[in-house]
């Protein structure tokens, strides 16, 4: 029998519950749970993780919860990755985290140059999954001339003028909201204002639309970069909500106010766990001398998985970075330095045992 994969899983909120309960299942994972917050950790712990109350910006704590660990897992918000990154650099640790942030990112790559683990961030949806879809696409062309990524966690049930429920990251949510959006447009790699590039399209009969938010694309714009002429991620929200959200953001200034404006929509949107994960890529370029498409489409819902109600953003970003992790550990990922999402195969994404919650 093989000896259990040691994690570290840093934050027990949603999706740190959602990832603890995913990897207990299969057995093969020794799990270890961290959090500031002891009732957070005792109801995501339960009988599947051993809780450790620390404060990850204690880099000693931090450190001495890292022995013994093969691999940590960063469920935290994006502005305390970068210290987690480096602790794992320090302790020879791989390391994973779910951040949308631009910024976080170019932190961590610097972390992991010369480093002798892995270091994957970036996971889950979006950035994440999406990319891993978007490249697949990509490499069916002889030349390329568009990929469009387009993804939104929508409820199935709104009920309010923004159309919106919170399902994941209140932080995360304002960042992809007011930071620039990287993008390809006539061949060269741009920076996008974000909430701009509104479109509208219906799928499976329902109405749609889609603005620039920042983050979503990872490493994509590296990796086409060149390749392409244009490369873009927009978000998915119903009919309505990109314009009372720049009322809010633009005429009101909660822009620069993100602090006041984080309290007002937790205030204000309850979360929901009867939510929609949709998934949606184009691509267009010449194949045997004609220009040709292909699309990738899925829309994911909230279920029941061993006895949890997980909500569809849980599983989808749950799943994402358990997969990229079990990938790893299985070999089928660079087992040092730094690590891009579009690096995994689909087929073998889809084909892992957390992978599949995708299809």
């Amino acid at each position: 029998m093989a000896p259990a994969r040691k994690v570290l899983v840093l934050g027990a909120g949603k999706i740190g519950g959602a990832i603890v309960d995913l990897l207990h299942a299969t057995g093969d994972y020794q799990i270890t749970l961290a959090d500031t917050d002891a009732a957070f950790l005792k109801q995501a712990a339960g009988d599947r993780a051993t809780p450790k109350q620390i404060d990850v910006a204690d880099r000693q704590a931090l450190l001495g919860a890292m022995q013994g660990q093969q691999a940590v897992i960063s469920a935290l918000p994006f502005f305390l990755n970068p210290g987690v990154a480096e602790a794992c650099g320090e302790a020879g640790v791989h390391y994973f985290d779910l951040t949308e942030d631009v910024a976080t990112t170019r932190a961590v790559r610097k972390v992991a140059a010369g480093a002798k683990v892995a270091f994957v961030p970036q996971c889950g949806l979006a950035p994440g999954f999406i990319s891993i879809v978007g490249h697949h696409l990509a490499k069916k062309f002889d030349s390329l001339r568009q990929v469009h990524m387009r993804v939104g966690a929508l409820p199935q049930f709104p009920a309010n003028a923004l159309k919106y429920n919170l399902t994941w990251s209140t932080d995360g949510l304002i960042n992809e909201y007011c930071n620039p959006c990287e993008a390809i447009h006539d061949g060269r790699a741009v920076e996008l204002m974000p909430m701009e590039g509104l479109e509208h399209f219906s799928l499976d009969g329902i109405d749609y639309e889609c603005f620039n938010t920042s983050g979503g694309l990872g490493t994509l714009v590296e990796t086409l970069d060149g390749k392409v002429e244009s490369l873009n991620y927009k978000t998915v929200r119903y009919p309505g909500h990109c314009a009372v959200m720049k009322m809010l953001l633009e005429d009101l200034r909660l822009r620069d106010r993100r602090h006041l404006l984080k309290d007002i929509m937790e205030q204000s949107l309850p979360i929901t766990h009867q939510d929609v994960v949709l998934i949606f890529v184009t691509a267009t370029g010449m194949r045997e001398g004609r220009l040709t498409q292909e699309s990738y489409a899925k829309k994911i819902y909230a279920k029941e998985i061993r006895g949890h109600l997980m909500s569809a953003i849980q599983i989808t970003t749950a799943a994402g970075i358990c997969a990229m992790v079990d990938l790893m550990f299985d070999g089928h990922l660079p087992q040092q330095g730094f690590v891009r999402q579009e690096t995994c195969d689909l087929e073998r994404f889809l084909e892992n045992r957390f992978g599949r919650h995708y299809e």
